[in-house]
């Protein structure tokens, strides 16, 4: 597997992403079909090897049938709260 190129609390929204998708039950195929993208796009998010701008997050969230406000919840949940960036 190729190196992240992100380090540290990026995990964490790597990680709630993963959880999300799973979650809705689809492949990463479907839910790049579901938003216009090749599955490459989200296997790329999902080994850390690309960063999700806010548009984005929104678009994955609603494909996987969640609410983005909530789905970044979660990822703020996990995030220290002296998060330094």
């Amino acid at each position: 597997m190729a190196k992240s190129v992100f380090s540290g609390h990026h995990k964490f929204l790597v990680e709630t992403l993963i959880a999300a998708r799973q979650r809705s039950g689809q492949t990463q195929q479907q839910l790049a079909a579901r938003i216009g993208k090749d599955q490459s796009y989200i296997s790329i998010i999902e080994n850390s090897q690309r960063r999700v701008d806010v548009l984005e997050f929104f678009a994955l969230a609603t494909a996987m049938g969640e609410d983005p406000v909530e789905l970044f919840r979660e990822v703020a949940e996990k995030l220290p709260r002296d998060l330094a960036v």
